[in-house]
């Protein structure tokens, strides 16, 4: 969210729509990739909707060409938006990677989480109570 604010202030919209359509995009593949890879290595565990793999292999060579070809074409777009998608990384590692975190750090972490899901409507905290309907 950081990055995208500065972002905003720094450059106009139709930037901001190029970086975010590279990581969606990005993000697509990937996850067909995990599919395919799922399919491969775990092939009995249990699958609500199973198609023929050659849909997805058939979208990754599609995805490919494009991705090729956005990185050729736009090399700045892609780049930040790769340099968007690593700022996630150090998050990662604060939140979910570390687990021996000192309890200041939890509490930190416990009270953002809390705060994102009341401003959100996520999610009720663990410590309140959901409303009856």
């Amino acid at each position: 969210c950081l990055a995208t604010l500065i972002i905003m202030l720094v450059g106009d919209t139709y930037t901001l729509i190029n970086y975010v359509s590279f990581i969606n995009y990005l993000c697509y593949g990937v996850t067909i990739l995990g599919l395919i890879v799922l399919r491969w290595k775990k092939p009995k565990i249990f699958r609500p909707i199973k198609v023929n793999l050659l849909i997805p292999i058939t979208y990754l060579a599609f995805w490919a060409f494009l991705l090729i070809f956005s990185l050729y074409s736009e090399p700045v777009v892609c780049g930040v938006g790769l340099i968007i998608i690593l700022t996630g990384v150090p998050v990662f590692f604060l939140g979910v990677y570390w687990r021996n975190k000192p309890k200041c750090v939890n509490r930190l972490i416990e009270s953002m989480t809390c705060w994102g899901q009341k401003l959100c409507f996520v999610v009720y905290p663990q410590g309140g109570d959901a409303e009856e309907e």
